[in-house]
């Protein structure tokens, strides 16, 4: 029987390769991942990432599951905002957890916050344990996305809320040319000045034209069970932030 295959990039590869690819590929990023953030963002991560949290406005006693939570950006913010909250940070790759644990507002906030390595297509959780679950510019890595939304909506309470924060595409052809122009030129050479590593962030703008538009992931929330499925353009559409309900 032959093996289903999934994209990397623009790679095709088997599916029970890409797992290892992408965590081969964040072990790598692990230490510079903020940093080529903010280059390669010029800092406008931060400004979507805190529109994020306007929208999903955090509360006191409210459980989170971050999933791709890396660094812990996400789960740091939630808890600034909800300070009597709880935040459990999942992430496939160990170095990224380890990474975000050395940040000093997560030593402030050790008591609160829980760092699990694991798969998002396999989440080891109970079902109904959190409130809301959110992930920020990872779902696209994942490589069966309906078997992560479907995870999702396992493991989130009735009435909990999934909130995908990640890179999505230009409606508007023109500035979508402009856009490619900058990824593909200026992402990758960033990356190898920055981090020495060329590869990893050829795969990240490749991986972008491979997500789903707006419309088409928005119906994927649905079909997992999701209501009340909105999302919003953020930057142009350079990013789109979705959100769906579990009631």
């Amino acid at each position: 029987m032959t093996e289903k295959t999934t994209h990397f990039g623009n790679q095709t590869v088997p599916e029970s390769e890409k797992p290892g690819l992408v965590h081969e590929l964040f072990e790598r990023a692990a230490p510079t991942y903020d940093l080529m953030n903010d280059a390669m963002s010029f800092g406008i991560h931060r400004s979507w990432k805190d529109t994020m949290m306007n929208w999903l406005v955090p509360q006191n006693g409210q459980r989170l599951l971050d999933v791709a939570g890396g660094t812990g950006d996400i789960a740091l913010r939630f808890l600034k905002r909800a300070p009597n909250a709880r935040a459990t940070i999942l992430d496939l790759t160990q170095s990224m957890l380890d990474e975000g644990r050395k940040r000093a507002d997560a030593t402030e906030m050790a008591g609160q916050l829980d760092w699990v390595c694991g798969d998002a297509q396999a989440l080891p959780f109970e079902d109904k344990t959190f409130d809301a679950y959110t992930i920020s510019f990872g779902i696209r890595n994942v490589t069966r996305i309906d078997e992560a939304l479907a995870e999702a909506f396992r493991v989130l309470k009735t009435g909990g809320r999934i909130m995908v924060l990640e890179f999505s595409r230009i409606p508007n052809p023109g500035l979508r040319w402009i856009y490619d122009q900058y990824s593909f030129n200026i992402i990758p050479p960033f990356g190898k000045i920055i981090a020495n590593d060329r590869d990893s962030y050829q795969y990240l703008v490749e991986s972008i034209r491979k997500f789903p538009p707006q419309e088409d992931f928005a119906k994927m929330m649905c079909t997992a069970g999701f209501e009340n499925v909105q999302f919003r353009n953020l930057s142009l559409g350079i990013a789109a932030l979705h959100l769906g309900w579990k009631l």
